[in-house]
């Protein structure tokens, strides 16, 4: 099992050696201060809130709920344990806890590994978040779920939704480029203030939606009513399908940017998520609250940042960058490139048949054929599709 980067039970910056020996939280390291632009510690980010006696809270549990809380003790950054400690100690949540006990006694595995149930709240502690991402159900086969929502850990290669985020990306942000090795490991995002959460934080493996309508939809929801209600000044909401979309309906619109999209997964994706430009926007958003350094660096290779090209126009004279621009070349550029190999396959007949029509109309065919099985294989890794990604309804 990978170290995780944040201990549970502390502040940020906290010594690793005061974990306690002999359970989970001694897994824990101290966070690492993010060198990137962007990072939450800077713009956006609030003063952590009046320090937490949670010691004094647990002491107030029966013996049953400490028993069936031990998890949360152990594991939800403190930040996020000070604003939820009610809502655990509710008949629902407790109910959701005694579940996953008797799934765990029936030999029945689940996922994500119990110690990275709330990994979310420990890369993303509450008074870090500038945006939101909403998934559904956590990836449910072998070293994928991890906690965050849409990642996943090496070597597992990117999801097919999270390749098409990447996409999206793309788009946004010329200068992005996706991880080595097709990884699809976010926490460099999480670390940054993006708080990526699923809607159902557990699932049976191998069985999808299986966790479902036993107790994490209401907690979750609590998440959410939390951020919206106590980031008073303001984050970004980002709701990807009908699903999602329902979760933000009560959020202030406002106090808060919230931007709809269908999901980004293969079923989808081609409705309009490739151009939705949710990234950019989110940090254009991001901007005008809290100034450039409160924007998200989207980059995921170590060293990158998707922001130098954008702000080295800006400081050119008569530098601004018209919206769409690069996009719109890229596809004139393609345009140019596919007429040109037409003709150079047009020389090239001709040379051999001495027919110059009969080689045009040859060479077109040719084309033609190259882009239908191009347009095929594409059909057939949408039909593949995610498997934590529900289709889109209509």
């Amino acid at each position: 099992m990978a170290p995780l980067k944040r201990k549970a039970g502390g502040d940020a910056g906290a010594d690793p050696k005061k974990a306690r020996q002999g359970n989970i939280t001694s897994f824990f390291g101290a966070p690492k201060p993010s060198p990137t632009a962007g990072s939450a510690s800077k713009a956006g980010a609030e003063p952590p809130a009046i320090k937490f006696d949670k010691a004094k809270w647990v002491a107030t549990l029966t013996p049953e709920q400490r028993k069936l809380l031990q998890l949360e003790i152990d594991t939800l950054h403190e930040s996020w344990l000070s604003l939820l400690k009610e809502e655990l100690v509710t008949k629902e949540f407790l109910e959701l806890k005694k579940f996953l006990d008797r799934e765990t006694v029936a030999g029945k595995k689940w996922f994500p590994p119990k110690e990275d149930v709330y990994s979310w709240s420990r890369h993303t502690p509450f008074n870090t978040v500038k945006i939101v991402i909403l998934g559904q159900d956590p990836y449910h086969n072998l070293n994928q779920a991890h906690g965050l929502a849409f990642s996943v850990r090496p070597p597992t290669p990117a999801p097919p939704s999270l390749k098409n985020m990447y996409t999206c990306l793309k788009t946004d942000y010329p200068l992005f480029t996706p991880p080595l090795n097709k990884a699809g490991l976010l926490t460099p995002w999480a670390e940054r203030g993006v708080l990526m959460l699923n809607t159902c934080l557990t699932v049976r493996a191998h069985e999808a939606n299986s966790h479902s309508n036993r107790g994490w939809e209401r907690f979750t929801q609590r998440v959410i009513d939390l951020v919206a209600a106590r980031r008073a000044k303001g984050v970004v909401f980002l709701a990807w399908g009908t699903p999602a979309g329902k979760r933000v309906v009560k959020v202030d619109g406002k106090r808060h940017l919230v931007l709809k999209s269908v999901h980004p997964s293969p079923l989808s994706a081609s409705r309009g998520f490739f151009t939705c430009g949710h990234f950019k926007k989110a940090n254009e958003w991001l901007a005008e609250r809290y100034g450039s350094d409160g924007r998200v660096d989207w980059a995921l290779v170590e060293g990158a940042s998707v922001f130098e090209e954008e702000d080295e126009g800006k400081e050119e004279e008569g530098g601004g960058v018209v919206e769409g621009e690069v996009e719109v070349e890229g596809e004139e550029e393609k345009k140019k490139k596919g007429s040109d190999e037409v003709e150079a396959a047009v020389v090239k007949a001709s040379v051999v048949t001495g027919n110059v029509a009969a080689a045009a109309a040859v060479a077109v065919d040719g084309k033609e054929k190259e882009t239908a099985l191009e347009k095929k294989e594409a059909a057939k890794e949408a039909v593949e599709g995610d498997e934590n990604a529900a289709p889109e309804v209509a």
